[in-house]
């Protein structure tokens, strides 16, 4: 069994979004897919590392821009989404394998991609470890509390240089920390994708909370406090109504 540890950064939307796309049908799109792919031994077998030209969210948020580095001119030369993701499915290739994310939030964003690109996902593999789980546990923090990536490595003595907030990296190193926590306890579960819009229409326009604070945990490297939860969805709705555009 091969282990595919893959990590991904997101554009979102920014004041120049047009109006007509709906944020409850990709709140996140993929600019950069990074991934290294593992034998059972724990053994680099090939890499992949590919920044995604954005078809939705074409200028950068000035906030991921600061965070990831990533910049509109490194994109403009680069594949969409349709041509990496065929790409990244030939990488992982069709052996017996297990998706290694640091949060289950790289899973669904990376499903939702896919459907909103209307592209199957018969082909994306369901099995997979979330390392962030894990490592939580092996440092028993209390339940609910997730670790953060940085802090993961630091905790565990992996050297590092400050490049967290790059796909590639970020694979790269939660790849590092499974190595230092792998145990038999640890087994894959399969992924079951829910569209929480699709229930009810009525929903469509609401905000989905539980990926903007993931999204927030996986930039800051850490669990948000309820008081900032509370000003990110503020502001976050303020955002919506654009009545601070200049």
């Amino acid at each position: 069994m091969n282990y595919i540890f893959y990590d991904l950064e997101f554009n979102q939307n920014n004041i120049n979004t047009p109006n007509n796309i709906s944020i409850s049908q990709l709140p996140f799109e993929i600019i950069q897919i990074g991934a290294l792919k593992l034998n059972e031994s724990l053994e680099v077998i090939s890499t992949f590392n590919e920044f995604v030209r954005p078809t939705v969210y074409n200028d950068i948020n000035p906030y991921v821009e600061n965070i990831t580095k990533i910049t509109k001119d490194m994109l403009a030369k680069c594949d969409t989404f349709t041509i990496t993701y065929n790409r990244f499915i030939e990488f992982i290739g069709n052996e017996d394998l297990v998706l290694c994310v640091w949060g289950k939030a790289d899973l669904r964003e990376f499903i939702r991609n896919i459907k909103f690109n209307n592209l199957s996902t018969e082909i994306f593999p369901t099995k997979y470890i979330d390392v962030q789980k894990h490592t939580s546990k092996f440092f028993k923090l209390s339940k609910g509390t997730q670790i953060g990536l940085k802090t993961a490595v630091e905790l565990l003595n992996i050297e590092f240089q400050e490049n967290f907030h790059n796909a590639f990296y970020d694979a790269f190193y939660t790849a590092e920390v499974f190595k230092k926590i792998i145990n038999d306890n640890i087994v894959p579960e399969n992924y079951i994708y829910v569209n929480r819009n699709a229930t009810k229409n009525t929903y469509r326009n609401k905000i989905d909370t539980v990926s903007l604070f993931k999204q927030f945990n996986k930039m800051y490297n850490r669990e948000m406090s309820e008081e900032e939860k509370s000003i990110i969805k503020t502001a976050y709705n303020m955002g919506r109504t654009k009545q601070f555009m200049k």
